[in-house]
């Protein structure tokens, strides 16, 4: 367990919920202490290692959309792209999740999995296997998936098993997804339309191959500018989830008021660093190429808008779907030329993706939780 100094705080005349809030003050989030629960606690060692195994099918699957522009414009060699991706992925968990960490505190309080904390770290469990097995198999079929929406259902499914109920759900929190559903899409779309359009105005008269030129470098600019906000919101979702389990490990069933350590921030970027580093060509295919044909400044004008829209949603606390966001930049950035430039069956294949997410994934992750929970709390 992670080591915190308990005090009799009823002998100080202190009412009970100002000492749990002193208790949570004291809890020792060291790395040391860190270490020496995973070695002392078998389900915490296997709640982190599915935690950063989720990191890390995140990097390599979502990831991939931050530079599919980039590639399939021919600004970037793939190789040199995702190592670029890894490193701003990287940058963005570290230097977001110091400046502000309201989409952690989001993730960490949407559901609520009860005050037995050993029963909690469980369902926990339940969820984060739940999210790998759905990730990657859809993964596999080179379809991009929402490992944001993955993750809320796996929560929410694992919370609903352990509360039997609607209890565990914390609908102020919750709500939250349902704003960023609607923010990625309407939001996405609509200025990746207006930054085109505006581009496009504004080098209407200038030589085609001065702008190429120019827009070739800048999206490099943009691809960077992506995965650096793709790193500052899932990572983030996942640093919160982390963070929880490390707090159940203790015996504490909220992270409310907690700072989150420096090293949980290095931990968890570099995991999604070397996932990014993987790859992810089918994806970069899928997004890049068959979803809508992109030139430069396209490419350039779809990269910075979905930057653009994640930066307002991470700084507003709001978890939302990197994949949504990009993808309706790029439609938002097809249909100002033509609304037929974009490959509608593409798109609705990865609509069915994104609703199914939800009751699939969740569906998973409530039976595995009660497995989890008939097999380890017998």
């Amino acid at each position: 367990m992670i080591k915190h100094r308990r005090q009799n705080f009823s002998q100080k005349g202190l009412p009970s919920f100002f000492a749990n809030d002193l208790r949570r003050e004291i809890v020792d989030f060291s790395f040391s202490a860190f270490l020496e629960g995973v070695s002392s606690s078998p389900i915490l060692c296997i709640t982190v290692l599915f935690t950063l195994g989720v990191i890390f099918v995140n990097g390599w699957t979502d990831a991939p959309n931050a530079i599919a522009t980039c590639i399939t414009t021919r600004c970037m060699r793939v190789r040199s792209a995702i190592l670029m991706s890894a490193v701003f992925n990287f940058l963005g968990v570290l230097i977001m999740t110091q400046i502000n960490s309201s989409v952690a505190s989001t993730i960490s309080n949407m559901v609520d999995f009860g005050g037995d904390t050993h029963s909690a770290l469980v369902a926990l469990c339940a969820a984060l296997l739940s999210i790998v097995v759905y990730s990657v198999g859809a993964s596999r079929l080179g379809i991009p998936t929402s490992e944001s929406h993955s993750l809320i259902a796996g929560l929410t499914g694992a919370a609903l098993a352990i509360q039997n109920g609607t209890d565990g759900i914390n609908m102020d929190e919750w709500s939250k997804v349902l704003y960023g559903l609607v923010l990625s899409l309407v939001l996405g779309f609509a200025i990746g339309w207006i930054m085109c359009k505006l581009v496009t105005l504004i080098c209407s008269s200038k030589d085609r191959r001065t702008t190429n030129r120019f827009f070739e470098a800048a999206q490099i600019f943009g691809a960077a500018a992506m995965s650096f906000m793709h790193g500052a919101q899932d990572g983030q979702k996942f640093i919160g989830v982390l963070f929880l389990g490390i707090a159940f490990s203790n015996g504490q069933s909220s992270v409310t008021g907690m700072t989150i350590p420096v090293w949980l921030m290095l931990l968890c970027s570099i995991i999604m660093a070397l996932g990014t580093s993987v790859g992810g060509e089918k994806i970069i295919k899928s997004v890049g190429m068959d979803m809508v044909k992109l030139e430069k400044y396209q490419g350039f004008s779809a990269d910075l808008a979905a930057a653009f829209c994640l930066l307002l949603s991470s700084l507003f606390g709001i978890p939302v779907s990197t994949t949504h966001t990009k993808t309706s930049a790029i439609m938002g950035v097809g249909a100002v030329k033509r609304l037929s430039a974009i490959n509608l069956g593409v798109v609705k294949d990865m609509v069915l993706t994104w609703i199914f997410t939800f009751p699939g994934c969740g569906l998973i992750s409530f039976v595995v939780a009660k497995i989890f929970i008939a097999v380890f709390l017998a």
